[in-house]
């Protein structure tokens, strides 16, 4: 009778075989193999130790079962027979923990992001909430101690931002925030507002995943580049000397801006990084459209016209419209403690996932 277990057999051998294929002085020699054979022998790691527990619980399960049928000596049998449950417990449990990580990984989990955080409807309000995004964000990054990097903005009157780019480098940066992706409302009375009346405003959040230069190869033919003045924040000097950067990708029509730093080499290398990722986007899109209509790879749609969650002032109350859970505390959450909402969006999409293995 086969078990989840078998799974592991094959996966313990090809970890084997890269042991085995990494000490050969041929390819201990080639740098970029190694390091190829390592990631993905890491990639294997958390697998063949449960393979290793499987194994050690096994043999422990066998000589229990062995002891309590031999009979003989009745407090031994005893002590065999409830050692033996608690064997079997840990084994069903063991099991359990397989099926999470048997899961299909998102490629992309441990890679670095670039954020975009647009003011929808709602006017200087909508502005004003992008800018709560963004201080969100930040603050959740310097918790989990990233960097955050501000990589083209459009300020508003008030303090806001119409628009704001924002890198943020960090361990599974991608893994975390992905789940931010969408229309963001907000419900509450602006501080423009006489009358105390509630308004409706949105935000839309876009998270790439950072590309490499050799995940996306870009020609130079088809790039068009212009240097202009700086506006918006960056002190005084900004506007002194042209530093800002617009990339125009000519096949598709994809622009790119970066204005936010002082050196024109600087502003063009973190437009290069936006292009590649809006790119390396487009062709995710395209695979997983090919790989399945129908199989969601995120936590709903998570589509940009889709509205993924309300934040609701009046109520103290944010509502994640996906898993259809309200969190109490807005002000606390605004603060960057997002962690209880973005656990219980991963959980969530990890129930869907088992269903789809185990269906």
């Amino acid at each position: 009778m086969s078990s989840i277990f078998d799974k592991l057999i094959p996966i313990v051998d090809r970890y084997n075989e890269i042991d085995s294929t990494i000490s050969q002085p041929e390819i201990a020699a080639d740098f970029e193999k190694v390091q190829v054979l390592a990631k993905e022998r890491a990639s294997l790691e958390n697998l063949v130790d449960i393979a290793h527990q499987h194994q050690s619980l096994t043999n422990e399960q066998q000589d229990l079962k062995s002891i309590s049928d031999e009979g003989g000596d009745a407090e031994l049998v005893l002590m065999a027979r409830e050692e033996l449950e608690s064997v079997n417990s840990r084994l069903e449990e063991l099991a359990e923990t397989l099926k999470v990580a048997l899961l299909p990984k998102d490629p992309n989990d441990e890679r670095d992001v670039i954020v975009e955080v647009r003011s929808g409807t709602g006017g200087q309000e909508a502005s004003l909430f992008a800018a709560d995004l963004y201080r969100l964000y930040t603050r959740y990054a310097q918790l989990h101690n990233w960097q955050v990097d501000i990589m083209d903005s459009n300020p508003s009157d008030l303090g806001g931002f119409n628009k704001i780019v924002f890198e943020i480098q960090g361990k599974g940066a991608f893994s975390r925030l992905k789940y931010e992706r969408g229309v963001h409302r907000v419900q509450r009375v602006p501080n423009t507002e006489a009358q105390g009346r509630i308004h409706t405003s949105t935000a839309t959040v876009a998270v790439l995943p950072e590309a490499d230069e050799v995940d996306i190869k870009i020609s130079n033919d088809d790039l068009r580049i212009d240097i202009f003045h700086a506006g918006g924040h960056g002190g005084q000097n900004v506007n002194k000397v042209a530093t800002a950067v617009r990339i125009v990708y000519e096949p598709t029509g994809l622009v790119v801006v970066c204005q936010d730093e002082r050196s024109q080499h600087k502003n063009k290398q973190r437009a290069m990084s936006m292009l590649r990722a809006k790119l390396f986007e487009a062709e995710q899109q395209k695979h997983d459209a090919e790989i399945s209509q129908n199989r969601k790879s995120q936590v709903g749609s998570a589509e940009r016209s889709e509205k993924i969650r309300t934040y609701n002032y009046p109520q103290d109350r944010i509502t994640d419209h996906r898993i259809s859970s309200s969190f109490h505390g807005v002000q606390k959450i605004m603060d960057g403690e997002l962690n209880d909402l973005i656990n219980a969006l991963a959980s969530h999409e990890q129930a869907q996932l088992l269903e789809e293995v185990t269906a």
